[in-house]
């Protein structure tokens, strides 16, 4: 055991000890705002939009969390990683301008770029494509009003039976928005800025939110450079208690430089360089896109209450890389679920059913990189995806306080694959494939509340991820034999708050066959896709947040991460790669009556992680020290500064699987040097 995992475990053992003593010491201390805890108790200083959500996710059993905008909004938030950086279990580490690796109970882990296994949505409508392949960079912090996340099968809310679970990020309306009018300014290191305008208003049964965002910089990282713009239309008409149809409207052009992975030579001898090859092709991934969905909320009856949508996506994107790739995609689809409460047998009871059906093309083109430019073309594609989910769960009180949870999801989906052959490039040729897929995901679960909001939780799942296209990797006699991932997950957990103390603490362990991995064929190229035998995925999820006196509160995470192969031919129990270990997150923060706070805190990952699948390299361990500060000068202004990595420490941020690790493994990414941001958010 390393010198960091025993202070590590001494620290949680110390915490644990404390705990009951604490919890005694004052059972009257007010409560404060929980920024991720979900419990089933409402908190009277969460804005109602808020407590709502929390409330009905807290009738979930399993693992869930709520985080509002103001848990960041004084700190400077431009991606899902600083969003996710107070919720337990998920690994959302930056790579590079807005490309995050984000895994929820390693979901994923080894995708080269954006998202599988995890369905991210906002307001609903998924960011991912229809055929499971998803981008993060799509979705503005300052635009979402709250995050809503659900761990593995917990998200069968949204349909669909995936590992990872379900992020999924609500727009600001005009009547929960929390001001009139909204402007916000902040900057800071490495020439970066963003502004933000936004205005919500409320016309009798109608309002609107609409909204804005610049962002532009040169990055900590040469070749990383960015220019961003985000909209947001949010236009809603009420028709009596729960009763609203709603047009949302979401656009983004992103334009960001990529300087690509380094060797560990490379990062040794200076983190801040580019890769040389991306360098030399100016490589960078440009994309605009809309996102359109109008939704409603409908209540039927006393019982009943009806919530549906239909959504078109469109995106474009110029992506120079190895090759350029020139993409054009559309997606679509409808959702409806019904939401039901009463009784069975004289038994309190509740239970909801739905239905989502989703359809995609892509236009794909590929391209000689020079320079960053359009060559001769090498490859041209279109690839169809389509899908229908099923789904559907109820709760019964055989108890005042005990519910019992049974539900499931029957699923279909599509994959049709076309290429053509390009004049003059002897590889490509006429091909046509596709394939089918079909499952049934149970879940089953139980769910323990006292009068005090106190929660225990136990559930057992099934999931299922068939490959997406970029997994199936066609060859010349059509797609590659590639299978689908399955898992059955077992977990069990607790939340609630005593005292000065709020909790949240989940154990899960998953069983997976044919698990799709990947692994980097060479520097530049994409990553390919394979099936393991047997994985093992297990790990807990803790938060803690401790009032310490008035105005003086510490808020802790901690991640344990076992992910590994069983008994595999080639690789017996090894671990998994890029997930560290033990994953810890803390801050301190002091509010002082007058309006101004302080905050430090430490984000620790406090083992080596594996970078091979042959587990003969690591990447090391590290801490990195934040401090943030910040004045509320009356109601209207607000001002707030931002240090991040205090130290200056060099440090690798996560790795991009291998098969074995070489000295020329261009396999990792640096963590962002010494920063300072500050802002000031004007309300009026």
């Amino acid at each position: 055991m390393s010198l960091s995992t025993r202070a590590l475990g001494r620290a949680l053992l110390l915490g644990a000890c404390a705990w009951p003593a604490l919890a005694l010491a004052d059972e009257a201390a007010p409560n404060t705002v929980d920024s991720v805890i979900v419990t089933g108790a409402r908190n009277p200083e969460d804005p109602p939009v808020v407590q709502d959500a929390r409330k009905r996710l807290s009738e979930t059993p399993g693992a869930v969390s709520v985080i509002s905008q103001e848990s960041y909004r004084s700190r400077f938030a431009v991606g899902l990683d600083d969003v996710l950086r107070d919720a337990p279990g998920g690994y959302a580490q930056k790579k590079w301008g807005g490309d995050i690796r984000i895994s929820i109970r390693g979901s994923g882990l080894g995708n080269a770029n954006h998202n599988r296994g995890l369905l991210i949505a906002q307001d609903g409508v998924p960011l991912n494509e229809a055929d499971g392949f998803g981008d993060s960079q799509i979705a503005d912090p300052l635009n979402t009003r709250f995050t809503e996340v659900y761990r593995g099968g917990n998200a069968l809310r949204f349909g669909g039976a995936l590992l990872g679970g379900a992020i999924n990020m609500v727009t600001p309306n005009g009547r929960n928005a929390g001001f009139d009018n909204r402007v916000r300014i902040d900057g800071g290191s490495f020439g970066l800025h963003r502004e933000h305008l936004a205005a919500a208003r409320v016309f009798g049964d109608w309002d609107v939110y609409v909204a804005a965002t610049n962002q532009r910089g040169q990055g900590w990282r040469s070749q990383s450079q960015q220019n961003i713009q985000f909209g947001a239309l949010n236009i809603g008409r009420s028709f009596g208690e729960d009763r609203e149809v709603r047009l949302v409207i979401n656009g983004s052009n992103i334009n960001q430089e990529i300087p690509g992975a380094l060797t560990r030579t490379q990062f040794d001898a200076d983190a801040r360089q580019p890769a040389p090859g991306n360098y030399a092709n100016d490589q960078g991934r440009n994309s605009r896109g809309v996102r359109t969905s109008l939704r409603t909320t409908w209540r039927l009856n006393e019982s009943t209450v009806f919530e549906g949508a239909v959504y078109g996506v469109w995106k474009d994107l110029d992506h120079p890389i190895f090759q350029v790739i020139d993409q054009e995609s559309r997606n679509y689809g409808a959702f409806g679920r019904l939401d039901w409460d009463g009784e069975i047998g004289g038994k309190r009871a509740d239970a909801y059913a739905g239905l989502w059906l989703r359809s995609g093309d892509l236009d794909s083109n590929f391209y000689v990189n020079v320079k960053g430019a359009r060559g001769a073309p090498t490859s041209r594609t279109r690839q169809n995806a389509d899908a229908v989910d099923v789904f559907a769960e109820g709760r019964v009180f055989v108890t005042e306080q005990l519910a019992l949870v049974t539900g499931g999801t029957w699923g279909r989906a599509e994959r049709d694959y076309q290429q053509y052959r390009v004049p003059g490039v002897a590889s490509t040729f006429d091909l046509k494939a596709s394939k089918d897929y079909e499952w049934f995901a149970p879940r089953i679960g139980v769910l323990w509340e006292d009068k005090t909001g106190t929660q225990v939780f136990g559930n057992v799942t099934r999931s299922v991820e068939p490959p997406n296209h970029g997994s199936l990797s066609p060859t010349g006699t059509g797609f590659a034999p590639v299978k689908p991932q399955e898992a059955w997950t077992a977990e069990f957990g607790a939340r609630g708050r005593r005292g000065p103390l709020t909790w949240d603490v989940t154990v899960y362990r998953a069983w997976l066959d044919k698990e799709l991995l990947q692994f980097t064929v060479a520097p530049g190229i994409p990553a390919s896709t394979f099936n393991a035998d047997e994985t093992v995925h297990q790990g807990i999820e803790a938060a803690l947040d401790w009032e310490i006196a008035k105005g003086l509160r510490l808020r802790q995470t901690y991640t344990y991460s076992d992910f590994r192969f069983r008994d595999d031919v080639q690789y017996g129990d090894n671990r998994l790669p890029i997930a560290p270990k033990h994953f810890y997150r803390a801050e301190l923060r002091y509010q002082h009556p007058a309006g101004w706070f302080i905050a430090p805190s430490v984000e620790w990952s406090a083992s080596d992680i594996w970078v091979d699948y042959r587990n003969t390299t690591q990447a090391p361990s590290y801490a990195v020290w934040n401090v943030g500060a910040g004045y509320a000068v009356n109601e209207r202004i607000s001002l707030f500064l931002d240090v991040r990595n205090l130290g200056d420490k060099d440090y690798i941020s996560n790795v991009q699987a291998q098969i074995a690790a070489k000295a020329a493994s261009a396999a990792y990414w640096p963590g962002d040097g010494r920063s300072v941001f500050g802002g000031i958010t004007l309300d009026f």
